[in-house]
């Protein structure tokens, strides 16, 4: 079973929004920080946001900041990215990931992955 399950990618233009959605199953990651991640072709998987466990403390990539917004819902066991203004360069797979480490930037610190949703920005 997978324990997270993305949605909410689609086609959009450059300029648009979307909002990723991403839910727990099977099980609550009550105290994990839930975080987003993306993976272009041919291109490594990089951080995009986390968010801590009270939703006190976000984290977001340089690339993304003041365009994205990571939020989460501990009672529906779900986290959301807000991705506005949306450029080409955004496009790609996005994963949600669940982590207990206190510096929650990197893929390694995860230990719970969703399947991905594609994320296309046309120009």
């Amino acid at each position: 079973q997978v324990p997270l399950v993305e949605s909410g990618g689609g086609l959009v233009q450059a300029g648009g929004s979307l909002r990723l959605s991403c839910a727990a199953s099977g099980r609550t990651f009550k105290g994990y920080v839930l975080g987003w991640f993306r993976q272009a072709p041919g291109k490594e998987r990089e951080f995009v946001a986390a968010i801590s466990w009270s939703g006190g403390v976000t984290y977001y990539a340089d690339s993304v900041k003041g365009r994205f917004t990571i939020s989460r819902d501990n009672a529906m066991s779900t986290v959301y990215l807000q991705m506005n203004s949306l450029k080409p360069e955004d496009t790609a797979v996005y994963y949600c990931a669940a982590s207990l480490s206190d510096k929650p930037t990197t893929p390694q610190a995860y230990d719970y992955w969703g399947q991905g949703t594609q994320v296309t920005v046309s120009s």
